[in-house]
């Protein structure tokens, strides 16, 4: 069970968000606290990205989104940022042209605190032996290493991650798994979109349900194996 004293880093109340004449979201409340990591699951199209970039300022939203107290509601995408919030998109966004090295070292830090190369690298194994690679000649895997990689030069603490395991094999899931792992026992706090369940739920403190824009159920961790629960999570998720 979640410890009642833990403080509620992000809490997003009322969360409408659109684009352009397409209302997705419809009213998302949820919050996360300082360390936790907090999985939104739910079908395609459910809602999930959408409710992280909205927090990140990047579509049209209406509603209250606070971090640390701090209300974000109105800021625009690089003021968010200043706040310590990373977001690693779906389709990851390194620059292709540039080595991992350079990739690591182009963000700017915009909170102190940043990891520095050799504690990427030590996190990221993988990076290291391809430092001097060209982002178009790194795998799938070591392309969504190195988009986590470059926001932990930022300083950022708090992590969105999107669909961070998609398309890839199982022994680079595992990696990417004991990578996000290894940043819960530093105290990043993260709110991850993930499709794949047995991922999920062998990381994650709870799990919010997205369905047409709504959150429709929240589970823990210690409530997966209570009776009724995996028909619950079969009748949003099909799993």
């Amino acid at each position: 069970m979640l410890e009642p004293h833990r403080e509620k880093r992000l809490r997003v109340e009322g969360l409408n968000a659109f684009y352009g004449d397409s209302h997705v979201l419809h009213g998302i409340d949820l919050h996360v606290e300082r360390g936790e990591l907090v999985t939104l699951l739910g079908r395609n199209g459910a809602g999930k990205t959408s409710t992280l970039r909205a927090v990140m300022g990047l579509i049209e939203r209406r509603g209250e989104v606070r971090l640390d107290g701090a209300d974000l509601s109105r800021l625009p995408p690089h003021k968010i940022a200043r706040y310590g919030i990373g977001y690693v998109p779906e389709e990851r966004g390194i620059f292709s042209s540039l080595d991992v090295t350079e990739n690591l070292l182009l963000p700017p830090q915009i909170k102190p605190g940043g990891m520095s190369v050799e504690e990427i690298y030590a996190l990221f194994p993988n990076l290291k032996e391809r430092a001097d690679s060209q982002g178009t000649k790194l795998s799938g895997g070591e392309q969504q290493m190195l988009a986590m990689a470059r926001i932990l030069r930022t300083g950022a603490d708090f992590l969105l991650l999107d669909e961070v395991t998609e398309g890839l094999a199982p022994v680079i899931i595992e990696q990417i798994g004991i990578a996000i792992g290894l940043l819960k026992e530093r105290g990043f706090t993260i709110l991850l979109v993930e499709q794949n369940f047995p991922f999920a739920s062998r990381i994650a403190d709870r799990h919010y349900v997205i369905e047409n824009g709504r959150v429709v159920d929240m589970v823990a961790r210690d409530e997966l194996g209570a009776p009724g629960v995996s028909e619950r999570l079969h009748s949003f998720l099909g799993v």
